[in-house]
């Protein structure tokens, strides 16, 4: 998402961030297979894994989970649901794509990253679609 916000010039009005549902990886840079597939599309990742807090909630504006269950990992976190409206599954913005979820790669082989960057990019364009439809 941030490489199309970069691309499109907005980086001054729209802000992104990622973090994961689970602490594992905290501290790890992005994974080298999908730093591989996303440099095939132009894409350079940065960053490193992080958690996802109650904070966010209000940081904010909207919060993606990439499947169900960590759909409900974070409204687990907002039990009062004060924050639902928020929250939505990523392949939500998907035009292409059908998949309902993005699937997780991590024990798959390169296809399984490729797969993932390609709906990632779908539902990222999707995304920027309708934030400008909604006004920046």
């Amino acid at each position: 998402m941030n490489h199309l916000i970069e691309q499109e010039g907005l980086s001054d009005r729209i802000s992104c961030d990622s973090a994961g549902t689970g602490g594992y990886h905290i501290g790890s840079p992005p994974d080298r297979r999908m730093a591989i597939a996303a440099k095939a599309r132009g894409i350079t990742l940065q960053g490193q894994a992080q958690q996802f807090q109650k904070s966010n909630f209000e940081e904010f504006d909207l919060i993606l989970a990439m499947d169900r269950e960590n759909y409900q990992d974070i409204l687990s976190l907002d039990p009062a649901l004060k924050y639902q409206d928020k929250v939505r599954l990523m392949c939500d913005f998907c035009t292409h794509h059908t998949a309902k979820e993005v699937p997780d790669p991590y024990y798959g082989g390169p296809e399984g990253f490729n797969k993932v960057i390609d709906l990632l990019l779908d539902a990222c364009e999707g995304l920027l679609q309708h934030i400008r439809a909604n006004g920046i």
